[in-house]
């Protein structure tokens, strides 16, 4: 599992990759939280012939810091978070931009 977050200051704005396995969960993911005010199925993971899905999204860059809360949600109601993330967010699900 992996997020990239990489930013443009001449856009002012922040790209976020979501990336899981591809076998992390049977059927559909989605990337719901904080940027998409929690509605599922708005950012889907799609399926990668690397053996991951991913999805970009781009947010606003502001001039205080962003915080993006974020979890993953599986088909049948499913949420889970992405363990990896603590290795690229402190706090875990919580990007601070």
């Amino acid at each position: 599992m992996a997020i990239s977050i990489t930013t443009d200051e001449q856009s002012r704005s922040t790209r976020i990759r979501f990336v899981l396995p591809d076998d992390v969960h049977d059927g559909p993911v989605s990337a719901v939280g904080s940027f998409n005010d929690w509605t599922p199925g708005k950012h889907k993971l799609v399926r990668r012939t690397n053996g991951t899905r991913s999805v970009t999204l781009t947010v606003p860059a502001g001039d205080e810091i962003q915080e993006i809360k974020f979890r993953y949600l599986g088909s049948g109601g499913v949420w889970f978070d992405d363990p990896d993330a603590h290795d690229v967010l402190p706090d875990g699900g919580v990007l601070h931009l």
